[in-house]
């Protein structure tokens, strides 16, 4: 027989795993966006990203996703490039899940080898 609690929160109460999720789709880059990833951050929410058209970009968090949007070194993102300097500054708009990663890998939008090479 469980336990009962005093209060009605399921504060004490045992945590399920969580399932690694099946993702039968994810956002793929359109127009100009590039899909990339975050080497280093610089601060005042900026990162250089290594984008895969071969470009190293200072990427910024725009105000809209800053607080929403938590990225770490080894991320993989979708980078907008700026208008003005674009081969050397542009956005961060999207942060894919380790299951849409996959997915991208076996779809061919990013190569296998991508974390330890790239």
């Amino acid at each position: 027989m469980p336990p009962k609690f005093k209060d009605k929160s399921k504060r004490n109460a045992p945590r399920e795993f969580q399932v690694p999720q099946q993702v039968t789709r994810a956002r793929v880059p359109r127009n100009k966006e590039v899909i990339g990833m975050v080497e280093q951050r610089v601060g005042a929410n900026r990162m250089i990203v290594k984008c895969f058209d071969g470009k190293e970009r200072n990427c910024r968090i725009p105000g809209a996703l800053r607080r929403n949007l938590w990225i770490r070194p080894g991320d993989i993102v979708i980078a907008e490039p700026w208008e003005f300097e674009g081969d050397k500054k542009g956005d961060i708009i999207f942060k894919y899940t380790p299951a849409a990663i996959e997915w991208l890998k076996r779809n061919g939008f990013i190569k296998e080898e991508t974390g330890s090479e790239f």
